[in-house]
């Protein structure tokens, strides 16, 4: 199936709950649907991020704009990580039955806290960066590229199936179904590419640079 990746078929600020009295063949269009809003949002998010992550050089990579800020390494290793378990408990939950979840129990906070820094949480210590998982830019962005071909791929493999029924929590917005987690993915990364400019603005200058482009 070749999605569309302009429109969705179905306009998304609608009430989602209609779509599990749909026959099922409309539920499968729906959900494809979904699949091909959420890839149009994957691929705008991953090319935003990427540019955010050129203004970083390699030389500035590892390095902190402060003593308590996340380095540019630091951050993409955190979003390696984040994606990577998103897609591998997805992989997971999918291959047994649908728990059953209430109607009030699939209540969430809206996402776009999500691309909004202005609620600032610190990560959980299971996704918290370490020095173990940093390495060279190139490497690092190459690996960031390699788990988004997964998730487009996993994406792709399930799309004849409706998953709106697998449901399972994020710590701070609450449940999410299996499309919302994967439409999460890209707000996320949209609140991390603002991040990476804060990184940028706040490098220190080197000093011999600066002095360079003074001369």
């Amino acid at each position: 199936m070749k999605f569309n990746l302009t429109r969705p078929e179905f306009p998304l600020n609608q009430n989602r709950r209609f779509a599990l009295f749909l026959p099922t063949a409309s539920r499968l269009e729906f959900a494809s649907s979904r699949v091909s809003h959420t890839l149009h949002k994957l691929g705008a998010a991953q090319a935003g991020f990427l540019h955010a992550a050129d203004s970083v050089t390699g030389t500035d990579w590892q390095r902190r704009p402060a003593p308590s800020a996340w380095s540019a390494a630091e951050l993409v290793a955190h979003l390696c990580q984040v994606e990577r378990g998103i897609l591998g408990y997805a992989d997971r939950v999918i291959r047994k039955p649908a728990l059953p979840v209430s109607f009030f129990g699939r209540l969430h906070l809206p996402m776009a806290l999500v691309e909004s820094r202005m609620v600032r949480r610190k990560a959980p210590a299971s996704v918290q960066p370490e020095r173990s998982n940093l390495s060279e830019k190139e490497t690092m962005i190459a690996e960031l590229r390699g788990i988004r071909e997964r998730t487009l791929a996993f994406l792709e493999e399930t799309h004849q199936r409706n998953l709106s029924r697998y449901c399972w929590r994020h710590p701070f917005l609450g449940a999410l179904n299996f499309y919302q987690w994967f439409s999460f993915v890209p707000a996320y990364r949209f609140r991390h590419t603002k991040q990476m400019w804060e990184i940028t603005k706040n490098l220190p200058k080197d000093v011999a640079s600066s002095q360079k482009q003074i001369a």
